[in-house]
């Protein structure tokens, strides 16, 4: 992210300049701080409600749409596909603006990202500020545990790995091996929702990289190794479209589906979580199905699990 190497780089001159004591506390800052994003975060609304997060929804734009009222007397886990290059869609819609809350009234939602970016000094208060907590199980057991609903953990399922499909047109989604989501489900007695962001692989190009290639081997093998994943993409520049790092001006329909009843199983069967995983896949095909056709998607194409 830019953003993280420009915090980054920000440490750095302040360790080698003449306020490198800024530097020494806000390590020490860090250190009392660290277990924060696992607990909630720290939010601020003034920051989430800048007025350049609608420029930004509004360049591609981003738009949330509703298909069922959800009852905040219950806690949910958001299962969020596919995850792009950017996850513009996650970001636009659950951690900018006043959207998500005049659509879904009483619920607060949680977007989780990767542990790693909360130890880089600055930018972790600068996502934590915007809502985004660790996607550590720690942290979403934190969410999910608190009493008297209205609480929505955000996940994007797919995890880095996805970032590697995420290529214009592709319907490919990395799913059959998560089910940690499903087990905090059970043990929370959270209810799953389906939300599938049509146009969220539009973004950006992706330099080809098909399974058994050297290129998605060594993406692969850093990705087990940092944690993250590193695709090859480009897109338009500022002043033409041709090439650059901007993203493609691509609508993104952000569709949140209807909840899954899930009753609270502090102990679950691998049967019971195979159960309630293969019920999930079924409602996000049946959520895909009944929209993407209004979102551009050929009647012939379908989801692909991996």
């Amino acid at each position: 992210s830019p953003a993280a190497q420009l915090c980054c780089g920000l440490f750095v001159i302040l360790i080698l300049s003449n306020f490198w004591f800024l530097a020494v506390l806000y390590l020490l800052w860090l250190y009392l701080d660290w277990q924060t994003p696992c607990t909630g975060g720290r939010r601020f609304h003034w920051i989430r409600n800048w007025a350049v997060w609608n420029y930004f929804r509004e360049y591609f734009p981003i738009q949330l749409i509703k298909t069922s009222d959800l009852n905040p007397n219950h806690n949910y886990i958001f299962g969020f596909h596919p995850h792009g290059v950017l996850v513009a869609g996650a970001f636009g819609n659950f951690c900018t603006g006043q959207n998500f809350k005049k659509l879904f009234p009483g619920l607060t939602a949680y977007l989780h990202i990767m542990p790693i970016w909360f130890g880089c000094p600055f930018f972790r208060e600068y996502v934590m500020s915007a809502g985004m907590v660790s996607a550590s199980k720690e942290s979403v057991s934190y969410v999910l545990g608190k009493a008297g609903g209205g609480h929505a953990s955000v996940i994007v399922i797919g995890g880095a790995e996805e970032a590697l499909n995420a290529h214009p047109g592709s319907l490919t989604l990395n799913i059959h091996k998560r089910k940690g989501f499903i087990k905090m489900a059970l043990k929370h007695g959270a209810h799953l929702v389906p939300v599938f962001s049509f146009g969220e692989n539009e973004l950006f190009k992706q330099v080809a990289n098909p399974k058994g290639s050297w290129l998605r081997a060594v993406q692969e093998k850093l990705q087990k190794i940092m944690g993250f994943a590193l695709p090859l993409f480009h897109a338009r520049g500022i002043f033409q479209y041709s090439f650059g790092l901007i993203p493609f001006r691509q609508p993104i329909h952000t569709v949140v589906g209807s909840p899954i009843p899930v009753k609270r199983n502090l102990n679950p069967t691998s049967e019971e979580v195979e159960q309630l995983h293969a019920l999930y896949l079924q409602e996000l095909c049946k959520l895909f199905e009944e929209h993407k056709g209004k979102y551009g998607i050929p009647e012939h194409k379908t989801l692909i699990f991996e």
